[in-house]
């Protein structure tokens, strides 16, 4: 027990000033003296910084998988999800979209996280990648994958799918980083994505009364 705390802990603590001072700033001297052991001792649990991160990445996305599947979704692919979303009322619709922002934003590894790539990406072409995929690309596609099949399926009307999931998920990612520089806005911001997908569904959603 105390060899898994102790490695929960070196990924806390590690996330925690990855997100305070970006991830090159950190050296596995500062992780283990936060941590309250010396570096010989953190090498029993992880090889380097960079199996540090690796970690943090697996454990991030276990994490969301277990979420997803908590709200009987699969948060991955866009063919499992998809029935899910066409069979629900626009109410139930946007107490999930709520949860999943609420999950982003307050996750202690989520969030972090997505603070860390934050400060990076200006750094790091490896780290700015990943922030582009993490939080650009990957979502854009699901949406985009999510939005073709709502079309096909005559459930919503619209031209370019790909171009809908921009239009539903850029405001949502700039409601998150208004809430990550300003958290005293957040009851603002969950407002306003309520009435952003309301208006979303209004705009494409084939037919009227059919949520």
């Amino acid at each position: 027990m105390g060899h898994t705390s102790t490695k929960e802990r070196i990924l806390s603590e590690a996330l925690t000033l990855f997100a305070e001072k970006g991830y090159e700033s950190v050296s596995v001297a500062d992780i283990s003296g936060a941590v309250g052991i010396k570096a010989p001792s953190l090498y029993k649990h992880y090889k380097s910084k960079q199996d540090i991160f690796n970690a943090i990445v697996e454990k991030m996305l276990a994490r969301y998988e277990q979420m997803a599947a908590s709200m009987q979704m699969n948060g991955i692919q866009a063919d499992q999800d998809s029935a899910l979303f066409m069979g629900i009322s626009e109410d139930a619709l946007i107490e999930i979209a709520k949860n999943l922002f609420f999950y982003f934003l307050h996750d202690e590894f989520s969030c972090k996280f997505r603070k860390m790539l934050t400060i990076e990406q200006y750094h790091n072409s490896f780290l700015a990648s990943l922030y582009v995929k993490q939080y650009i690309d990957d979502p854009l596609f699901f949406q985009g994958e999510m939005f073709t099949r709502f079309v096909q399926a005559g459930f919503m009307t619209g031209e370019n799918p790909s171009l809908m999931a921009l239009d539903f998920y850029a405001p949502i990612f700039l409601l998150l980083n208004l809430c990550d520089c300003h958290p005293e806005r957040e009851p603002e911001a969950v407002q306003t994505l309520e009435q952003h997908i309301r208006q979303f569904n209004r705009l494409f959603k084939a037919g009227e009364g059919t949520a």
